[in-house]
């Protein structure tokens, strides 16, 4: 039929409350991944999710690398913090669209769609809101001296600093919760990290939520994975965030993956360790890593005496261009320890840096890396006194945990078999159980060789080279 000859019919009226509540409390952000991102934005005086993002506390996130060091290693890899925690909220969205009528079924009494799905936006929003300048590697350099962490940092900004706005949000950017409905921060905080909150016992209903922020595939590596290497420019399989979504649902106390995504999670973790093995832990990223390591503390010292708990408004302006700002001045006019930091941070601004990879090798066993480091680092030592050398075992990480670990669980739901439990590398029988990247830095040019040699002697001798 000719489309022109179909007859015109009026379409449906649209109220003007309709057009009103649609598209005056939700903005369309643009992104590189997912297209578009919604967002809850003011309106008659409600708080939304726009407010939550322009707070200071979120938007000094814009000026710290999702990448700690590896930017200096990719050039496109420019992206920030901020921008990863928009995507996360972004599939917390999804997943709750999922999820949600199974959590009902579980859970009668867990609140209406909109409210859980509120929560796990913010979760996904604010799961990275602690973190310091070079992410994850300031947890491990500075935070580890108060046996701190960034979630611990989070959970402590949204206790005194977020938490009233969070509890004035009343509406998801689909819905608007049901009357009387809040959402309590300490469940946003209680689910966007791992480890429990002494004294707080959550809902049921937030419980079986967990693994949408805290397991193998969750709402923040599904959304890190491909955008650090879209950012990045690395290539990867599929990631085929879809498909897991639509096999997830809520059973009991916890979130289940039908088997017939199985193979999607397997692809997912496939992708995830090519990520870490070629840009996470990449050779120059771990020699900006080494470089850093020497000075790191005590410049962080300088810029902020204490820890981050007890200085807020020291940490708040504490971000990545914060401290390259302020080592470049150290550099040009300043003297004594501040000199000294300045010039050799630099050394490692221009690219200069001081170590040089005299080995490297892939460890497809089970070997406990601190063992491994010392001992070996010992034997080179004890041959090579005078030189200055350090062994880097990447399994000792400085980055988020990794799934593949023999502790990472899933929970499957095999129509043939029921639900089981089952640890994540048996899923993944196809790729290495087993992936420590061992390396030998020195900072003297000459004795390359040598150390290869040695090391290559040493780690045959004890049967741990693949």
């Amino acid at each position: 039929m000719d489309p022109l000859a179909i007859p015109f019919e009026e379409p449906p009226a649209l109220t003007h409350d309709y057009i009103n509540d649609r598209f005056n409390h939700v903005h369309l952000l643009a992104d590189p991944v997912y297209g578009y991102i919604e967002i809850t934005k003011p309106h008659r005086g409600e708080a939304s999710e726009q407010d939550l993002l322009d707070t200071p506390w979120l938007q000094r996130l814009r000026r710290i690398h999702q990448l700690q060091s590896a930017w200096w290693t990719f050039p496109s890899a420019e992206h920030s913090r901020f921008v990863h925690l928009l995507g996360t909220m972004h599939l917390a969205s999804l997943f709750a669209h999922r999820i949600t009528p199974s959590l009902h079924e579980a859970y009668p009494d867990a609140p209406s769609r909109a409210c859980v799905e509120e929560t796990l936006r913010l979760a996904g929003l604010l799961h990275d809101v602690g973190h310091g300048p070079f992410g994850h590697y300031f947890d491990h350099e500075v935070l580890s001296q108060w046996n701190l962490d960034h979630e611990d940092i989070g959970r402590h900004l949204i206790e005194h600093y977020l938490g009233d706005l969070i509890s004035s949000i009343r509406r998801s950017p689909n819905d608007p919760f049901e009357k009387g409905e809040s959402i309590d921060p300490k469940w946003v905080s209680w689910v966007m990290a791992d480890r429990d909150i002494p004294g707080y016992t959550p809902p049921g209903w937030l419980q079986a939520l967990k693994p949408v922020l805290c397991g193998p595939a969750t709402v923040d590596n599904l959304d890190y994975v491909p955008r650090d290497a879209h950012m990045c420019g690395v290539k990867l399989g599929p990631v085929d965030v879809s498909r897991l979504i639509h096999y997830s649902f809520v059973y009991n106390d916890t979130l289940v993956l039908h088997s017939h995504a199985v193979g999607a999670l397997e692809m997912f973790l496939a992708s995830r360790l090519y990520m870490y093995m070629q840009v996470y832990h990449h050779r120059t990223v771990r020699r900006f890593d080494l470089s850093m390591r020497e000075i790191f503390r005590e410049t962080i010292s300088e810029l902020m005496d204490g820890s981050p708990l007890e200085r807020p408004s020291e940490y708040l302006r504490l971000t990545d261009w914060y401290l390259l700002e302020s080592v470049q001045e150290w550099a040009r006019s300043e003297t004594g320890t501040k000199k000294r930091l300045g010039d050799q941070w630099m050394r490692i601004v221009n690219r200069d840096l001081p170590w040089h990879l005299a080995y490297e090798n892939i460890l497809h066993r089970d070997v406990n890396a601190g063992t491994l480091t010392k001992k070996l680092l010992g034997e080179l030592k004890a041959t090579y006194p005078s030189l200055k050398i350090e062994v880097d075992v990447a399994s000792a990480k400085i980055a988020p945990h990794n799934p593949m670990a023999e502790d990472g669980m899933v929970t499957i739901y095999d129509p043939m078999q029921g639900i089981e439990r089952a640890k994540t590398t048996e899923l993944v029988t196809r790729l290495p159980q087993y992936n420590q990247l061992i390396r030998v830095f020195t900072d003297t040019e000459k004795a390359l060789e040598p150390l290869n040699r040695l090391t290559t002697k040493l780690l045959d001798r004890r049967s741990v080279r693949s």
